[in-house]
């Protein structure tokens, strides 16, 4: 079977805006093997992506009459659900860990500290992922989105041009603008590199 267009997609995904299932499972098969392997290359356990990846089809099945062409790809849109999803993931299931470790006394003192999980240095962790948070999403939708495929997917530039059916050009420029603008934003927030 021949890869899907954009506009195969885009139109599949206007008719699960109208919960048709047939359009859905389409969507499914033509994009699912691709999104899990951008969940499992942030989640890095395929189980925990998998169940990324079925939330995420949720929230396509529910949300698909948000998808507006002239702002993403298509497959850009999905890619953007199954990241932030995995992402949430990654950040809810660290805290999980963290609040859930069971030690009884003897094996609680036999523990060393560690440097990394003191009070003040989780803060300012925390504080330092807000700040990085917030200085991303001052960034344009395709700054962001280049960026992630760079750093998360590690695609280069050609990858990245060709994945969401964007010139090489503009594509080096939203990654080289995209980072100046992060830079600035961070150094702004005091976490510019020493």
């Amino acid at each position: 079977m021949a890869a899907p267009t954009n506009d195969d997609l885009a139109r599949w995904l206007a008719r699960v805006a109208l919960h048709d299932r047939a359009a859905f499972e389409q969507v499914y098969r033509a994009t699912s093997a691709h999104l899990l392997g951008i969940a499992f290359r942030i989640l890095n356990r395929r189980e925990r992506a998998e169940e990324v990846l079925q939330e995420s089809f949720m929230n396509v099945w529910h949300g698909a009459g948000g998808f507006n062409a002239s702002v993403a790809s298509p497959m850009t849109w999905l890619i953007n659900i199954v990241r932030n999803k995995a992402i949430d993931a990654l950040r809810s299931g660290r805290s999980e860990r963290a609040s859930t470790v069971s030690l009884d006394d003897d094996d609680a003192m036999a523990v060393p500290g560690d440097e990394s999980q003191q009070p003040q240095r989780l803060l300012e962790d925390s504080l330092a992922r807000l700040r990085i948070g917030d200085c991303m999403a001052e960034l344009g939708a395709a700054q962001r989105q280049a960026l992630a495929l760079a750093y998360y997917r590690g695609m280069v530039h050609t990858e990245i041009a060709e994945s969401i059916g964007a010139p090489l050009g503009t594509v080096k420029a939203w990654v080289r603008r995209g980072l100046d603008k992060l830079k600035g934003c961070l150094e702004a927030a005091g976490m510019g590199s020493a």
